[in-house]
């Protein structure tokens, strides 16, 4: 591991490069803060990607990637005489002190869920007006689900136990159900958002993270169909001219290599 001194040279490093890059060179002097904002996203999808496949030399690979992004911006915002990295770098350290009085502060704290109780109590003191201001709008529904019902229970609002929450999908299920039978379209778009709602609920009383858990499965199964391809193509046999029992017969083996 790099020392200190040597993990601050290579940051100071970096932005040398960033400044020549943004003299020098053709692309990297067109970007704007815009421009690069859809590159950003996809390289943080990129990371999440490595992280859950638990891939520590591509995680080290995309953390590169985003921190170049970082200092990007911070470059086009010294430019416009704005903020610059230094800025950034001292505008999240003053919220991590700010946010954190058990440390840095005279509070005692008992518990990780006292820590995000004063978190977002501290959030209201500094003129936020709702606890859900923080919840970007742009956020994957099931990512922004998760940080809503994690927000609203850091000031109280939340049930007690796992068994409740169950209930409530359970509700949620029927209520479903009935506007199936009734042949409620809008209703039943309704309805099965709510289901989903509750069951990311109960995922965090669990201690299931469901965007997580949803991704994994999505890898699965295209790990299991890519693998039913592949064996029916040596077998010189079309999928798509294959019934579903023989597809099964792949589908089963393909269990034993991606559980």
């Amino acid at each position: 591991m790099n020392s200190r001194k040597e993990q601050l040279a290579a940051f100071n490093r970096l932005l040398d490069i960033m400044d020549d890059l943004r003299e020098k060179c053709p692309w990297d002097k067109k970007q704007t803060l815009e421009s690069l904002r859809h590159l950003t996203i996809e390289e943080t999808y990129e990371l999440a990607d490595a992280i859950l496949d638990n891939d520590l030399p591509e995680i080290q690979k995309e953390l590169g990637d985003v921190l170049l992004h970082i200092v990007f911006y911070a470059k086009i915002g010294s430019e416009k005489k704005a903020f610059d990295i230094g800025d950034v770098a001292n505008s999240i350290c003053d919220k991590l002190i700010s946010r954190h009085p058990h440390i840095y502060g005279d509070v005692v704290v008992k518990d990780e869920a006292e820590v995000k109780r004063n978190w977002e109590q501290l959030k209201l003191k500094e003129g936020k007006e709702s606890v859900l201001e923080g919840v970007p709008k742009s956020l994957p529904a099931v990512v922004k689900a998760s940080r809503i019902q994690e927000k609203v229970a850091g000031v109280g609002f939340d049930w007690e136990k796992p068994e409740q929450v169950w209930e409530k999908v359970q509700e949620e299920l029927t209520e479903l159900n009935e506007e199936i039978k009734a042949g409620h379209i809008e209703n039943t778009e309704k309805e099965f958002g709510d289901v989903l709602f509750s069951m990311i609920n109960y995922a965090r009383f669990i201690g299931v993270n469901p965007e997580n858990a949803l991704e994994k499965t999505n890898k699965k199964f295209i790990n299991r169909f890519q693998y039913l391809e592949k064996e029916a193509k040596k077998e010189g046999k079309d999928i798509s001219e294959m019934s579903l029992t023989e597809m099964d017969v792949y589908w089963e083996k393909s269990k034993e290599f991606f559980k």
